[in-house]
């Protein structure tokens, strides 16, 4: 493409997203929602829309959209209410909603997942756990996408962050897998193998998150809820057996899936194994540097495992960097080269604070209730398989699990409860099944996500295609399979 098609074709992934965001800000605002609410869900849709389309890097479109909301805040972030305040100060008050997306523990403990992976790179403690997975099972790529959907799985029953799991744990190391075979990201390579392990990765952690009430932080918040409100109580087996029917087929199935929906160019390599062990005799012995890494590694996911209760999981991440710098695995000047982590934090704390704005402006409220007045005279399997239907869809206007987790699940909640003949813990139980797969729909959708979205193997456009497929496939799965299921108990 000549230099004038590219910027033509800049111009027009630019204009789309704008076209959508003024043609929402021009239509009148829905009954029930406030005129500035409306506004700045127009500019939602237009940053949704650039993410897609990719205008310019994703981060540069999340600053760009948190600085246009913060300068036009009197119209589009601040209510009337807000503005009449005494004392108020609508400048303040814009800056501190604009920036408060760096302050998510979230946001740091997946910056601070790609220093991991950087040790693993500079150790060379991820080139050799890669190429002992390519040993074992390098001939087909198929077995590699269960290897790290059963890696998942496993840490999945003692991981109660699903964000230091799969952006912490499973990330640094398969980050390290796809250059073994020449797969390079940023690159035409990258679909050799690079792809489709790598996604087939996130989307194994979203299921994981779902199949054990350990996969995931948000899991304990739901049912906590549903005890405050619904008065039940479930246990980690009571849960098992809820999302085993519908969350251990799609475990099963979503690599063989995505094996011929996104497959890799190379699918069998049979000198693969052999080449691998001749790479790791090469290497030598585990260097001091490869120990050092791997007991801090361990140390931090014993943490996250055991001891969220006395030390938050970025803060357990950020113990492990300053061991590392300490200890010599990397440097400063490592860290402040490292684009990608950067990137990545500017990207999710700009779309954190922009999903947050939903809620803030009362979109969300809206939403729930538009949603619960519609959805009166069905029979009670039906309604609790559309308010599933609708918490889960509602997913993209959040960035945060948790944060759709406390907006909507009491909400939601509530609503079934005030129709007559639904069984509440039924309804409770199955919003609360949505909370890990409804991360797959989109990049922002949970933590876990960002690595895997911004490693260069995964173009965006084709990130949210698999997400639109994958999270029709696990919405259907958990409201044909799953709820009536449940409701058959």
């Amino acid at each position: 493409m000549t230099a004038g098609g590219e910027r033509s074709g800049l111009w027009w992934r630019a204009l789309v997203p704008l076209g959508i965001a003024l043609l929402l800000a021009l239509l009148p605002a829905p009954a029930g929602l406030a005129q500035h609410a409306w506004y700045y869900f127009a500019i939602f849709a237009g940053v949704v829309a650039a993410l897609v389309l990719e205008p310019l890097p994703n981060s540069a479109v999340g600053l760009i959209g948190i600085t246009i909301v913060a300068a036009l805040a009197p119209w589009v972030l601040q209510s009337p209410a807000d503005l009449a305040k005494a004392g108020f100060n609508p400048v303040n008050d814009a800056a501190n909603w604009a920036l408060s997306g760096f302050s998510s523990t979230t946001v740091w403990l997946v910056g601070g997942a790609f220093m991991f992976a950087m040790g693993y790179e500079k150790t060379g403690l991820g080139r050799r756990i890669a190429l002992l997975l390519v040993r074992a099972l390098g001939r087909n790529t198929l077995a590699l996408g269960y290897a790290a959907t059963i890696a998942e799985m496993l840490l999945a029953i003692v991981t109660p962050s699903n964000t230091a799991r799969g952006a912490g744990t499973v990330y640094p190391v398969l980050a390290n897998l796809p250059p073994l075979y020449d797969s390079q990201p940023n690159d035409p390579s990258r679909r050799r193998i690079g792809s489709y392990v790598l996604y087939t990765a996130f989307a194994a952690n979203t299921i994981t998150s779902t199949l054990f009430v350990t996969g995931c932080a948000p899991n304990f918040l739901a049912l906590d809820f549903a005890r405050k409100i619904a008065k039940i109580d479930v246990s980690w087996f009571d849960w098992f057996l809820a999302t085993a029917p519908f969350a251990i087929p799609l475990l099963i199935v979503t690599p063989l899936l995505l094996y011929f929906v996104y497959p890799p160019e190379i699918r069998r390599s049979e000198e693969a194994a052999s080449w691998a062990a001749g790479e790791i005799h090469a290497m030598g012995p585990v260097s001091r540097k490869e120990m050092t890494l791997g007991v801090i590694v361990i140390g931090a996911v014993l943490i996250w495992i055991l001891g969220d209760k006395w030390l938050d999981g970025s803060m357990a991440a950020f113990l492990a960097i300053s061991l590392m710098l300490c200890l010599g695995v990397f440097t400063w000047s490592d860290m402040a080269r490292n684009h990608a982590a950067w990137t990545t934090v500017t990207l999710l704390a700009t779309l954190v604070t922009m999903a947050g704005g939903l809620a803030r402006v009362g979109f969300i409220k809206w939403f729930a209730d538009f949603s619960a007045k519609h959805l009166g005279g069905m029979d009670p399997t039906t309604t609790i398989m559309a308010l599933v239907a609708v918490y889960y869809v509602s997913h993209y206007m959040f960035a945060s699990l948790t944060a759709h987790t406390s907006a909507m699940f009491p909400v939601m909640l509530a609503v079934g409860m005030a129709i007559p003949g639904l069984a509440p813990g039924k309804l409770a139980l199955s919003l609360a099944m949505t909370t890990g797969i409804m991360g797959v729909i989109t990049p922002y959708a949970t933590g876990a996500a960002l690595p895997y979205y911004n490693s260069g193997y995964v173009k965006p456009a084709e990130f949210w295609g698999l997400g639109l497929m994958l999270g029709a496939l696990f919405l259907a799965a958990l409201v044909f399979i799953g709820v009536p299921i449940l409701m058959l108990r």
